[in-house]
């Protein structure tokens, strides 16, 4: 069996800067950090390698600073490590991101399963997963608490939705997005670190990749632009207030329907 895992690099810092002309994020020399829900999309991976005797390869997208994640990963315990990077992948919106990776885990497969984290922390559209489960053509599912049972022809995971816990089987190959209820993730192995310090990272550029037109990457395949990024106004300011239960309750009502918090109903 042999699964894939998709990782990402996100900024280790609310102090990034925005390119004025493309409306994207300056990655190159931000602190940066694995996303967290990718954590519990490589614990997943781990422990279902662990049961099955699965192979495991960790893929992740970015300049070539982002194979930090990648040594990171070799850490935890994955097999092999592949880093999407070519400048003609950057300021990808969510769909060319997804096509992107789509396109490596095909030219490094067949994987009978893919494993991602719900969503990053950068962009927060947790929509990756899905679509590229939509571009690989495969069985996806999201909001995966739970891998409930794994046979040879598929998995049964449930999935916490707003307004209710749904049990699904997927046939392999598929997709699942995970949640953090999934399991607490593993630290990294100093002596895996140690091991695993010479292993190779394979890289794909656009050269790589089956299809090779450049119009559907990076923002040349992006449908979406983004208009404008602002940090959020940082207010500071605070008050005091002293007094019995009554009165403070009585005071807190009014400051927060003064300010439109509260409405009576009925």
């Amino acid at each position: 069996m042999k699964i894939a895992v998709c990782i990402k690099q996100v900024p280790g810092t609310t102090a990034v800067e925005v390119d004025p002309v493309t409306g994207t994020l300056k990655r190159d020399g931000v602190e940066s950090k694995l996303n967290p829900y990718d954590l519990y999309a490589l614990e997943t991976a781990l422990r279902l390698k662990e049961k099955l005797g699965a192979e495991l390869t960790a893929f992740t997208m970015g300049p070539p600073q982002a194979e930090d994640i990648l040594r990171e990963a070799y850490m935890m315990g994955v097999d092999a490590a592949v880093l999407i990077s070519d400048r003609k992948f950057g300021g990808a919106d969510v769909l060319a991101t997804s096509y992107a990776i789509s396109q490596a885990i095909t030219a490094q497969g067949p994987f009978d399963l893919v494993v991602t984290g719900r969503q990053t922390t950068d962009g927060d559209t947790a929509q990756v997963g899905s679509e590229v489960a939509e571009f690989l053509g495969i069985t996806h599912a999201a909001s995966v608490t739970s891998i409930d049972g794994v046979t040879p022809a598929g998995l049964t995971v449930t999935c916490d939705l707003p307004l209710q816990r749904m049990t699904l089987r997927l046939p392999f190959p598929a997709l699942i997005a995970v949640e953090k209820a999934v399991g607490e993730p593993r630290l990294p192995s100093y002596k895996r670190k140690l091991a695993t310090a010479g292993k190779p990272i394979t890289v794909l550029a656009l050269k790589d990749m089956a299809d090779g037109d450049e119009s559907h990457y990076g923002q040349s395949g992006s449908p979406t632009r983004v208009v404008r990024i602002f940090p959020p106004e940082a207010d500071t300011g605070h008050e005091h207030w002293e007094g019995d239960g009554t009165s403070l309750a009585d005071r807190l009502y009014h400051f927060l329907a003064d300010r439109k918090f509260l409405q009576r109903i009925g």
